[in-house]
């Protein structure tokens, strides 16, 4: 079915490690939403170069702090010298590259130190592609997230704040720093009283189905609530699963210690699942391999993308 999106807007559809970048064409110039992970970074650049056909690169949004979403941006900077806007509520770690607020370091990811010019505040308006965009406050992934809403045209960039089959893995709530869960419900009670025809998420495909999304991501949540333990061993599946396609292989006898230099996946461990180093690491690979996603190689673990 094709989507009612303007011809101005083109969603640049991303795999894992990357969100999808989203362009808005402004005439001579152009402006961006999200930029991937660091290691796409040169991927990153030839694709915006080739959807820009000769345009400029003016302006770089950001939905939120998270590495697959900022990765690029000091790559985009340096290659086009746009502008970056963030979210308001990350500016400090953004300034100061704090990359434990970042969750740079916790989760074993990596960033590259960008400059910011601007940020965006919960109910700012601004334009992207001649159109009104407002930004919304949605906590729970990232408690400074925001999506951004066209009410002319009824398109929701939902960021990790709402996916075709669920949302983003819940940061705050299993590391005990803040009510992340309650707050990702509250954020899509919120979201659900939008009048939405499109919706462009940060990872997959855009969709229409948006009622059907969130009755979904509503169902997960409630899930989650019955069951904190499924909420940390999805988390903790996707995490390592993301840390793997960059890593391409981890031999299995180095998994537990592996495990262990995490601090996200310490912090499960401790809080939630409480199992030991050995057990985690037998359980984790037996998921992986039952879910199809690895694959054992010569005694290495490899995702299957990159088999």
């Amino acid at each position: 079915m094709k989507l009612p999106l303007p011809p101005q807007v083109r969603v640049l559809e991303r795999g894992w490690l990357s969100s999808n970048n989203i362009l808005f064409l402004e005439g001579e110039a152009a402006a961006l939403v999200d930029s991937g992970y660091v290691s796409h970074a040169p991927q990153t650049v030839e694709l915006v170069r080739q959807a820009l056909d000769g345009r400029r690169l003016a302006r770089l949004v950001n939905t939120h702090g998270h590495s697959d979403h900022i990765g690029g941006n000091a790559a985009l900077q340096r290659e086009f010298g746009c502008t970056i806007t963030v979210p308001e509520g990350i500016t400090d770690a953004i300034t100061t590259w704090d990359e434990e607020a970042l969750m740079l370091t916790p989760s074993g990811q990596r960033g590259d130190r960008f400059l910011h010019d601007a940020s965006h505040r919960p109910g700012d308006e601004f334009e992207l592609g001649g159109l009104v965009w407002r930004a919304l406050h949605a906590p729970g992934h990232d408690m400074d997230a925001l999506v951004f809403y066209c009410d002319s045209r009824r398109i929701l960039i939902s960021g990790d704040a709402l996916w075709r089959d669920g949302f983003g893995i819940q940061f705050a709530e299993i590391l005990g720093q803040a009510a992340g869960l309650a707050a990702t419900k509250q954020t899509l009670e919120a979201i659900g009283r939008l009048a939405v025809d499109v919706v462009i998420p940060g990872h997959g495909a855009a969709f229409a189905e948006f009622d059907d999304a969130m009755e979904r991501a509503l169902k997960r949540v409630a899930a989650f609530e019955e069951d904190p333990s499924r909420m940390a061993r999805n988390a903790l599946k996707a995490c390592f699963i993301f840390n793997l396609l960059e890593l391409r292989r981890l031999p299995r006898e180095r998994l537990a210690e592996y495990l262990g230099g995490i601090a996200f996946f310490n912090d499960i461990n401790r809080r939630i699942l409480r199992l030991s180093p050995e057990v985690l690491a037998d359980w984790l690979v037996s998921e992986l391999l039952r879910a199809r996603v690895v694959e054992l190689h010569d005694g290495d673990i490899v995702p299957m993308q990159a088999a």
